[in-house]
């Protein structure tokens, strides 16, 4: 099983070139690993170890004023059921929406060096993800 953590240059790519205006919705979806793994990020590791979901907690409070800057809003978060309709297989801890007044936005809030700064916890926590740009009717 692949598993999906950081975007492709690709995959900015055909998002961008799409030409959208205005709002977008970004549904994420988050699994989390057992036990946070830093190793790539040593310098943001807490002095105990700390569950995916702690760690995700963490990310989530660096992130807050960085998206708010941008325009950006969490405005739905939930604990993810099993699917009524989808595989069976493959489940989710968190799902969210994030509601930003455009990608140019989106972006600003993405390439942010100081909410760049603790991408680590993010990393540290996830074990698969879902981005999907949701572009409204």
């Amino acid at each position: 099983m692949t598993n999906y953590i950081n975007p492709t240059d690709a995959a900015a790519i055909a998002l961008f070139s799409k030409g959208i205006e205005g709002e977008i919705v970004m549904l994420n979806m988050i699994k989390f690993k057992e036990v946070a793994d830093y190793s790539e990020f040593p310098q943001l590791a807490p002095d105990k170890k700390v569950s995916g979901e702690q760690a995700y907690q963490t990310y989530m409070q660096h992130t807050q004023p960085f998206l708010a800057e941008s325009g950006g809003e969490v405005i739905f978060m939930g604990t993810a059921a099993e699917y009524f309709i989808g595989p069976e297989d493959q489940s989710w801890d968190l799902v969210f929406l994030v509601k930003q007044q455009s990608l140019q936005h989106f972006m600003a809030f993405a390439t942010n060096e100081d909410y760049l700064a603790g991408i680590g916890h993010r990393t540290a926590a996830v074990e698969d993800s879902r981005l999907l740009a949701i572009i409204p009717k």
